[in-house]
């Protein structure tokens, strides 16, 4: 596993603090001792493939589910789901819509729900339709909705009465390039104004763009843990993109191979040893004028693929040892 250890003045700057979370079902362990802890106005992304514990995860943060061990700490002393449930907007992949009830009630008793006054959830309601461009929604039934104007509402509900802990999972599914834009600013302004966001998704370039922190689970157990950047540059390959005026007259080079060319643009790998500064003198002692040069960082998507396939092989290689 891969780990990032972060300093904290004092964990009151954390949110969230999971310790050794455990839960299991009679033929699977959903979720096998998990660590991990969330700075307060943080966006944090939480990762994973499909029965990689994500959404059992997520149940034992809003009180849903019980731990069978383990331990949870919101806002620095231990979580109690009774009273934190209040502090927290959860919207699960699973849409718990009333398809009947017109929209402005519903989004109403939600509120209320929630610990705000009629008056106090009023004056949120009319503040986010208006934000969202939903005024004209409220007499209209759910029924009547498409998908993503369904995930619009949804999302509206979970984050009006100002959680410090905001809970999405898959937030962005079924909506259209500017309706998930418009989302997406929210959520930067959400968290600007002091909430934290759990961002749950398999969607990479949705949490590359996002995410401050990333967490990857798989199986049940968390196996990568860390900032984005730092993410990235543990994984990196030492590849760099360069691109030329002209062609060089050659680009051998004990320095670095060159694995691809698109005429005068080059990607290159630096050989151990050697630096990028390698690279670029080779070029400028051949007479090259230098256009464009740049490190190439993996994406996440590259490297949710390398560590999800990886540790799948690790089970198979433990079972069938196991079974020898």
């Amino acid at each position: 596993m891969i780990k990032f250890e972060f300093n904290h003045l004092s964990t009151m700057q954390n949110i969230l603090e999971l310790t050794n979370l455990r839960k299991y079902y009679a033929t699977q362990k959903a979720v096998d001792d998990i660590s991990f802890s969330i700075e307060k106005g943080s966006i944090f992304g939480l990762l994973g493939p499909n029965g990689a514990g994500k959404t059992t995860l997520l149940r034992m943060i809003t009180g849903i589910f019980y731990p069978d061990s383990g331990h949870i700490q919101f806002d620095g002393r231990t979580f109690n789901p009774i009273e934190d449930v209040l502090k927290i907007g959860y919207m699960p992949e699973e849409r718990g819509l009333y398809k009947k009830m017109k929209i402005g009630d519903q989004v109403m008793y939600l509120a209320q729900l929630k610990g705000l006054s009629r008056q106090d959830a009023l004056k949120q309601i009319k503040f986010w339709f208006k934000r969202l461009e939903m005024e004209s929604w409220w007499t209209k039934k759910v029924e009547d909705l498409s998908k993503g104007m369904s995930q619009k509402l949804q999302f509206v509900t979970t984050v009006l009465h100002e959680p410090q802990l905001i809970i999405l999972d898959e937030p962005f599914s079924g909506l259209d390039p500017l309706n998930a834009n418009l989302i997406k600013d929210e959520i930067y302004g959400l968290a600007q104004r002091g909430s934290t966001v759990i961002f749950s998704t398999h969607r990479m370039e949705q949490v590359e763009e996002i995410c401050d922190h990333i967490v990857l689970m798989n199986l049940g157990k968390k196996i990568l843990d860390g900032t984005v950047g730092d993410v990235k540059q543990q994984f990196k390959e030492n590849k760099f993109s360069i691109k030329l005026q002209e062609l060089p007259a050659h680009t051998s080079s004990p320095a670095f191979n060159v694995i691809d060319q698109q005429a005068n643009a080059f990607t290159v790998k630096i050989n151990e040893g050697h630096k990028s500064n390698d690279v670029l003198q080779f070029f400028l002692q051949q007479q090259c004028t230098i256009e464009a040069f740049q490190e190439i960082l993996p994406s996440l998507n590259d490297i949710f693929i390398h560590l999800v396939e990886g540790s799948k092989a690790k089970t198979r290689q433990f079972n069938d040892s196991m079974a020898q």
